[in-house]
Protein backbone atom coordinates (compact mmCIF):
# COMPACT_ATOMS: atom_id res chain seq x y z
CA UNK A 1 0.00 0.00 0.00
CA UNK A 2 3.03 2.94 0.71
CA UNK A 3 4.38 2.42 -2.94
CA UNK A 4 0.45 3.27 -4.22
CA UNK A 5 0.99 7.18 -3.94
CA UNK A 6 4.77 6.53 -5.79
CA UNK A 7 2.99 4.62 -8.45
CA UNK A 8 0.55 7.44 -9.02
CA UNK A 9 2.82 9.64 -9.38
CA UNK A 10 4.24 8.53 -12.05
CA UNK A 11 1.82 7.61 -13.86
CA UNK A 12 0.61 11.33 -13.60
CA UNK A 13 4.40 12.67 -14.72
CA UNK A 14 4.51 10.38 -17.76
CA UNK A 15 0.90 11.26 -18.73
CA UNK A 16 2.18 14.93 -18.19
CA UNK A 17 5.06 13.96 -20.40
CA UNK A 18 2.74 12.38 -23.16
CA UNK A 19 0.62 15.92 -23.38
CA UNK A 20 3.89 17.95 -23.46
CA UNK A 21 5.23 15.76 -26.04
CA UNK A 22 2.25 16.69 -28.24
CA UNK A 23 2.35 20.36 -27.69
CA UNK A 24 5.97 20.14 -29.00
CA UNK A 25 5.44 18.33 -32.24
CA UNK A 26 2.94 21.06 -33.04
CA UNK A 27 6.08 23.22 -32.87
CA UNK A 28 7.35 21.80 -36.09
CA UNK A 29 8.78 24.08 -38.89
CA UNK A 30 7.22 27.14 -37.30
CA UNK A 31 9.64 30.17 -37.52
CA UNK A 32 7.10 33.03 -36.52
CA UNK A 33 7.40 33.50 -32.43
CA UNK A 34 4.53 34.87 -31.81
CA UNK A 35 2.62 31.64 -33.45
CA UNK A 36 4.85 29.65 -31.67
CA UNK A 37 3.92 31.14 -28.66
CA UNK A 38 -0.64 31.09 -29.59
CA UNK A 39 0.22 27.45 -30.29
CA UNK A 40 2.08 26.61 -26.82
CA UNK A 41 -0.78 28.69 -24.79
CA UNK A 42 -3.36 27.43 -26.58
CA UNK A 43 -1.97 23.59 -26.40
CA UNK A 44 -1.39 23.88 -22.55
CA UNK A 45 -5.45 25.17 -22.16
CA UNK A 46 -6.71 22.25 -24.39
CA UNK A 47 -4.57 19.29 -22.54
CA UNK A 48 -4.34 20.97 -19.04
CA UNK A 49 -7.26 22.19 -18.84
CA UNK A 50 -5.82 25.58 -16.97
CA UNK A 51 -7.65 28.39 -16.49
CA UNK A 52 -5.16 30.68 -18.48
CA UNK A 53 -2.03 30.55 -20.27
CA UNK A 54 0.15 33.32 -21.22
CA UNK A 55 3.62 34.11 -22.63
CA UNK A 56 5.98 36.71 -22.86
CA UNK A 57 8.73 37.63 -24.74
CA UNK A 58 11.57 39.63 -24.16
CA UNK A 59 12.39 43.13 -26.27
CA UNK A 60 15.39 43.84 -28.04
CA UNK A 61 15.78 46.38 -25.04
CA UNK A 62 16.21 43.55 -22.73
CA UNK A 63 13.97 46.21 -20.91
CA UNK A 64 10.41 45.07 -21.46
CA UNK A 65 8.41 41.61 -21.73
CA UNK A 66 6.18 42.18 -24.16
CA UNK A 67 2.70 39.63 -24.13
CA UNK A 68 2.25 37.86 -27.31
CA UNK A 69 0.07 35.36 -27.04
CA UNK A 70 -2.68 34.55 -24.24
CA UNK A 71 -5.50 31.45 -24.19
CA UNK A 72 -8.35 30.48 -22.11
CA UNK A 73 -9.90 33.33 -19.79
CA UNK A 74 -8.43 36.04 -21.47
CA UNK A 75 -7.70 35.80 -25.32
CA UNK A 76 -6.48 39.63 -26.27
CA UNK A 77 -2.57 40.63 -25.57
CA UNK A 78 -3.13 44.09 -24.74
CA UNK A 79 -4.20 45.95 -21.49
CA UNK A 80 -2.54 46.11 -18.42
CA UNK A 81 0.02 43.56 -18.52
CA UNK A 82 0.62 43.55 -22.47
CA UNK A 83 3.85 44.88 -21.37
CA UNK A 84 5.78 44.61 -18.08
CA UNK A 85 9.07 45.90 -17.10
CA UNK A 86 12.13 43.43 -16.47
CA UNK A 87 11.45 42.88 -12.20
CA UNK A 88 7.85 44.27 -12.02
CA UNK A 89 5.56 41.72 -10.63
CA UNK A 90 6.00 38.25 -10.32
CA UNK A 91 6.43 37.41 -14.48
CA UNK A 92 9.18 40.32 -14.53
CA UNK A 93 11.16 38.81 -11.19
CA UNK A 94 10.78 35.60 -12.93
CA UNK A 95 12.74 36.53 -16.11
CA UNK A 96 14.84 38.78 -14.51
CA UNK A 97 15.59 36.39 -11.37
CA UNK A 98 16.17 33.18 -13.77
CA UNK A 99 13.49 31.24 -11.06
CA UNK A 100 10.55 29.42 -12.14
CA UNK A 101 8.12 30.07 -9.73
CA UNK A 102 4.84 27.55 -8.25
CA UNK A 103 2.13 28.75 -6.26
CA UNK A 104 -1.41 26.88 -5.08
CA UNK A 105 -3.16 30.16 -3.06
CA UNK A 106 -3.24 32.89 -5.84
CA UNK A 107 -5.15 35.05 -4.31
CA UNK A 108 -3.28 35.11 -1.04
CA UNK A 109 0.01 35.83 -2.74
CA UNK A 110 1.30 39.14 -1.75
CA UNK A 111 1.88 40.24 -5.32
CA UNK A 112 -1.48 39.39 -6.88
CA UNK A 113 -2.17 42.50 -8.73
CA UNK A 114 -5.89 41.65 -9.14
CA UNK A 115 -7.11 39.65 -5.90
CA UNK A 116 -10.52 39.86 -6.79
CA UNK A 117 -10.05 38.19 -9.81
CA UNK A 118 -8.28 35.55 -8.77
CA UNK A 119 -10.82 34.56 -6.62
CA UNK A 120 -13.95 35.44 -8.94
CA UNK A 121 -12.52 33.03 -11.48
CA UNK A 122 -11.83 30.88 -8.50
CA UNK A 123 -7.97 30.57 -9.44
CA UNK A 124 -5.77 28.49 -7.62
CA UNK A 125 -2.44 27.67 -8.70
CA UNK A 126 -0.07 29.93 -10.70
CA UNK A 127 3.22 28.37 -12.62
CA UNK A 128 5.70 30.63 -14.10
CA UNK A 129 8.98 28.81 -15.60
CA UNK A 130 11.68 31.59 -17.66
CA UNK A 131 12.53 30.39 -21.23
CA UNK A 132 16.20 31.09 -20.87
CA UNK A 133 18.79 30.31 -24.57
CA UNK A 134 22.14 30.15 -24.21
CA UNK A 135 22.27 31.98 -21.14
CA UNK A 136 20.04 34.97 -22.52
CA UNK A 137 16.87 35.47 -20.87
CA UNK A 138 13.96 35.51 -24.21
CA UNK A 139 10.44 35.36 -22.49
CA UNK A 140 8.71 33.43 -19.78
CA UNK A 141 5.87 31.05 -20.20
CA UNK A 142 2.99 31.02 -17.08
CA UNK A 143 0.14 28.92 -15.95
CA UNK A 144 -3.39 29.93 -14.14
CA UNK A 145 -5.23 26.72 -12.52
CA UNK A 146 -8.53 26.08 -11.02
CA UNK A 147 -6.56 23.13 -9.48
CA UNK A 148 -3.46 22.45 -7.65
CA UNK A 149 -0.38 21.87 -9.39
CA UNK A 150 1.95 19.41 -8.24
CA UNK A 151 5.45 20.76 -7.14
CA UNK A 152 6.83 17.77 -9.50
CA UNK A 153 4.82 19.57 -12.70
CA UNK A 154 7.51 22.43 -12.81
CA UNK A 155 9.76 19.59 -13.68
CA UNK A 156 7.32 18.23 -16.31
CA UNK A 157 7.13 22.01 -17.19
CA UNK A 158 10.86 22.49 -17.32
CA UNK A 159 10.88 19.46 -20.64
CA UNK A 160 8.15 22.05 -22.37
CA UNK A 161 9.96 25.11 -22.05
CA UNK A 162 13.11 23.77 -23.36
CA UNK A 163 11.69 22.70 -26.35
CA UNK A 164 9.60 25.93 -26.55
CA UNK A 165 13.25 27.84 -25.83
CA UNK A 166 14.78 26.47 -28.33
CA UNK A 167 11.66 27.07 -31.09
CA UNK A 168 11.30 30.56 -30.05
CA UNK A 169 14.85 31.28 -30.01
CA UNK A 170 15.51 29.81 -33.64
CA UNK A 171 12.44 31.88 -34.88
CA UNK A 172 13.54 34.83 -32.94
CA UNK A 173 17.12 34.54 -35.16
CA UNK A 174 15.13 33.79 -38.39
CA UNK A 175 13.57 36.96 -38.17
CA UNK A 176 16.88 39.46 -37.27
CA UNK A 177 18.37 37.50 -40.15
CA UNK A 178 15.64 38.87 -42.69
CA UNK A 179 16.29 42.13 -42.53
CA UNK A 180 20.35 41.52 -43.99
CA UNK A 181 18.62 38.67 -46.02
CA UNK A 182 15.86 39.38 -47.80
CA UNK A 183 16.02 42.23 -50.35
CA UNK A 184 13.06 44.12 -50.87
CA UNK A 185 10.38 42.68 -53.51
CA UNK A 186 10.64 46.92 -54.37
CA UNK A 187 14.30 45.72 -56.09
CA UNK A 188 13.01 42.67 -57.89
CA UNK A 189 13.35 44.85 -61.12
CA UNK A 190 17.26 45.90 -60.30
CA UNK A 191 18.21 42.22 -59.30
CA UNK A 192 17.63 39.05 -60.96
CA UNK A 193 16.47 36.51 -58.29
CA UNK A 194 19.60 33.71 -59.09
CA UNK A 195 21.48 37.35 -58.01
CA UNK A 196 18.84 37.20 -54.86
CA UNK A 197 19.05 33.96 -54.23
CA UNK A 198 22.86 34.00 -53.76
CA UNK A 199 22.88 36.65 -50.84
CA UNK A 200 20.42 34.23 -48.67
CA UNK A 201 21.66 31.09 -49.89
CA UNK A 202 25.59 31.40 -48.70
CA UNK A 203 27.14 28.44 -48.27
CA UNK A 204 25.39 26.62 -51.33
CA UNK A 205 26.84 26.47 -54.82
CA UNK A 206 24.12 27.80 -57.02
CA UNK A 207 23.33 27.24 -60.84
CA UNK A 208 21.32 28.73 -63.54
CA UNK A 209 19.48 26.61 -66.31
CA UNK A 210 17.62 28.58 -68.79
CA UNK A 211 17.31 31.80 -70.04
CA UNK A 212 16.50 33.99 -66.82
CA UNK A 213 13.51 36.19 -67.06
CA UNK A 214 11.75 38.90 -64.92
CA UNK A 215 9.78 37.46 -62.29
CA UNK A 216 6.15 38.30 -60.89
CA UNK A 217 6.77 39.72 -57.43
CA UNK A 218 4.94 36.87 -55.51
CA UNK A 219 7.22 33.97 -57.26
CA UNK A 220 10.74 36.15 -56.15
CA UNK A 221 9.14 36.33 -52.80
CA UNK A 222 7.53 33.27 -52.54
CA UNK A 223 11.56 31.63 -53.71
CA UNK A 224 13.21 34.03 -51.17
CA UNK A 225 11.16 32.71 -48.45
CA UNK A 226 11.61 28.91 -49.78
CA UNK A 227 15.57 29.61 -49.71
CA UNK A 228 15.27 31.10 -46.54
CA UNK A 229 13.94 27.85 -45.17
CA UNK A 230 16.41 25.81 -46.89
CA UNK A 231 19.50 27.98 -45.40
CA UNK A 232 18.75 27.19 -41.80
CA UNK A 233 19.15 23.20 -42.90
CA UNK A 234 22.50 23.98 -44.37
CA UNK A 235 21.21 23.64 -48.17
CA UNK A 236 25.21 22.52 -49.53
CA UNK A 237 23.78 23.17 -53.45
CA UNK A 238 21.20 24.85 -55.40
CA UNK A 239 19.69 25.04 -59.16
CA UNK A 240 17.67 27.57 -60.62
CA UNK A 241 15.93 26.43 -63.73
CA UNK A 242 13.88 28.50 -66.16
CA UNK A 243 11.57 26.10 -68.46
CA UNK A 244 8.82 27.56 -70.61
CA UNK A 245 6.22 27.21 -68.21
CA UNK A 246 7.24 27.90 -64.89
CA UNK A 247 10.62 28.32 -62.91
CA UNK A 248 11.99 25.73 -60.43
CA UNK A 249 14.64 26.02 -57.57
CA UNK A 250 16.56 22.32 -57.46
CA UNK A 251 18.11 22.17 -53.91
CA UNK A 252 20.15 19.58 -51.94
CA UNK A 253 19.76 19.71 -47.93
CA UNK A 254 21.39 16.90 -45.37
CA UNK A 255 19.17 15.54 -43.37
CA UNK A 256 21.33 15.44 -40.42
CA UNK A 257 20.48 19.15 -40.28
CA UNK A 258 16.89 18.79 -39.77
CA UNK A 259 16.00 17.81 -36.39
CA UNK A 260 12.60 16.56 -36.93
CA UNK A 261 12.65 12.86 -37.72
CA UNK A 262 10.55 13.00 -40.93
CA UNK A 263 12.39 15.33 -43.06
CA UNK A 264 10.20 15.32 -46.05
CA UNK A 265 7.27 16.06 -44.03
CA UNK A 266 8.96 19.00 -42.31
CA UNK A 267 10.21 20.51 -45.47
CA UNK A 268 6.84 20.34 -47.09
CA UNK A 269 4.99 22.05 -43.86
CA UNK A 270 7.85 24.94 -44.09
CA UNK A 271 6.84 25.20 -47.73
CA UNK A 272 3.55 25.06 -46.88
CA UNK A 273 3.68 28.45 -44.58
CA UNK A 274 4.75 30.49 -47.35
CA UNK A 275 2.56 29.06 -50.41
CA UNK A 276 -1.59 29.42 -49.75
CA UNK A 277 -2.39 26.14 -51.77
CA UNK A 278 -0.54 23.67 -53.99
CA UNK A 279 -1.93 25.02 -57.78
CA UNK A 280 0.62 27.96 -56.58
CA UNK A 281 3.59 25.85 -56.42
CA UNK A 282 4.73 21.87 -57.20
CA UNK A 283 7.20 20.02 -54.86
CA UNK A 284 9.30 16.71 -55.34
CA UNK A 285 11.42 15.22 -52.95
CA UNK A 286 13.74 12.52 -52.87
CA UNK A 287 16.14 10.74 -50.17
CA UNK A 288 19.15 9.73 -51.18
CA UNK A 289 19.73 5.41 -50.89
CA UNK A 290 21.73 6.27 -47.53
CA UNK A 291 19.14 8.45 -46.42
CA UNK A 292 21.42 11.63 -45.77
CA UNK A 293 20.71 13.76 -48.39
CA UNK A 294 17.46 15.11 -49.80
CA UNK A 295 17.11 16.31 -52.77
CA UNK A 296 13.66 18.97 -53.80
CA UNK A 297 12.64 20.70 -56.79
CA UNK A 298 10.38 23.66 -55.70
CA UNK A 299 8.28 24.56 -58.85
CA UNK A 300 6.33 27.84 -59.62
CA UNK A 301 4.51 28.64 -62.56
CA UNK A 302 4.97 31.63 -64.22
CA UNK A 303 1.34 32.71 -64.80
CA UNK A 304 0.09 35.40 -62.50
CA UNK A 305 -3.57 36.60 -62.10
CA UNK A 306 -4.60 40.29 -61.13
CA UNK A 307 -8.19 40.69 -59.51
CA UNK A 308 -10.10 42.99 -57.68
CA UNK A 309 -8.81 43.74 -54.17
CA UNK A 310 -11.04 42.58 -51.63
CA UNK A 311 -7.95 44.57 -49.32
CA UNK A 312 -8.94 47.99 -47.52
CA UNK A 313 -6.18 50.45 -48.48
CA UNK A 314 -4.91 49.84 -44.61
CA UNK A 315 -4.65 46.56 -45.09
CA UNK A 316 -2.44 47.12 -48.10
CA UNK A 317 -0.19 49.65 -46.43
CA UNK A 318 0.58 47.08 -43.62
CA UNK A 319 1.12 44.64 -46.31
CA UNK A 320 3.76 46.01 -48.43
CA UNK A 321 5.52 47.41 -45.35
CA UNK A 322 5.96 43.63 -44.30
CA UNK A 323 7.39 42.96 -47.57
CA UNK A 324 9.62 45.14 -47.05
CA UNK A 325 11.76 43.66 -43.93
CA UNK A 326 9.48 45.86 -41.40
CA UNK A 327 8.26 44.00 -37.82
CA UNK A 328 5.07 44.73 -36.44
CA UNK A 329 6.24 47.58 -34.25
CA UNK A 330 8.01 49.19 -37.27
CA UNK A 331 4.73 49.19 -38.94
CA UNK A 332 3.16 50.77 -35.99
CA UNK A 333 5.59 53.49 -35.93
CA UNK A 334 5.27 54.20 -39.37
CA UNK A 335 1.43 54.52 -40.03
CA UNK A 336 1.22 55.98 -36.55
CA UNK A 337 -0.66 53.36 -34.86
CA UNK A 338 -0.63 50.79 -32.19
CA UNK A 339 0.74 47.63 -32.76
CA UNK A 340 -2.10 45.92 -31.35
CA UNK A 341 -4.28 47.66 -34.49
CA UNK A 342 -1.50 46.19 -36.54
CA UNK A 343 -2.00 42.69 -35.19
CA UNK A 344 -6.08 43.51 -35.70
CA UNK A 345 -5.62 44.49 -39.39
CA UNK A 346 -2.89 41.42 -39.99
CA UNK A 347 -5.72 38.91 -38.62
CA UNK A 348 -8.25 40.14 -40.75
CA UNK A 349 -5.99 40.01 -43.53
CA UNK A 350 -5.89 36.24 -43.19
CA UNK A 351 -9.63 35.81 -42.19
CA UNK A 352 -10.51 37.36 -46.04
CA UNK A 353 -7.55 35.72 -47.45
CA UNK A 354 -8.54 32.06 -45.86
CA UNK A 355 -4.47 32.30 -45.07
CA UNK A 356 -3.24 30.36 -41.97
CA UNK A 357 0.43 32.94 -42.12
CA UNK A 358 0.94 36.27 -43.09
CA UNK A 359 3.31 34.82 -45.51
CA UNK A 360 0.61 33.14 -47.34
CA UNK A 361 -1.04 36.50 -47.48
CA UNK A 362 1.82 38.16 -48.71
CA UNK A 363 2.24 35.84 -51.71
CA UNK A 364 -1.24 35.95 -52.22
CA UNK A 365 -1.43 39.88 -52.61
CA UNK A 366 1.26 40.17 -54.31
CA UNK A 367 0.16 36.93 -56.94
CA UNK A 368 -3.65 38.95 -56.88
CA UNK A 369 -1.96 42.87 -58.14
CA UNK A 370 -2.39 44.09 -55.07
CA UNK A 371 0.77 45.25 -53.79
Amino acid sequence: MPQLPSIADSARILLDLQQINEIAQTLSGCLIPEEIARTVTTGLIDRFDFAMARLWLLDTDQAMLRLVASAGLHTRTDGRFARVPLGAYKVGKIAQNRIAFLSNNLPAESWVGDRDWAIDNRIQGFAGYPLVAHDRVIGVLAMFSRHVLAPEFLEVLQTLCTIVTISLDTAIQYQQTQHSQLISTSQASELMLSEQLVTVLKTARLTLVGTERSLAPSIVYGFLKAAEVLSTVDCSYGRLIYSESAVSLEATVPTAKIAEPDAVRWLAASFDRIFPTSKHRDIQTQLSSDQKLLQIVLSVPYTSIVSPSILSEREVEILTLLTQGHRDRDVAEHLIISESTVKFHINNVLSKLQAKTRYQAIYQALSSGWI
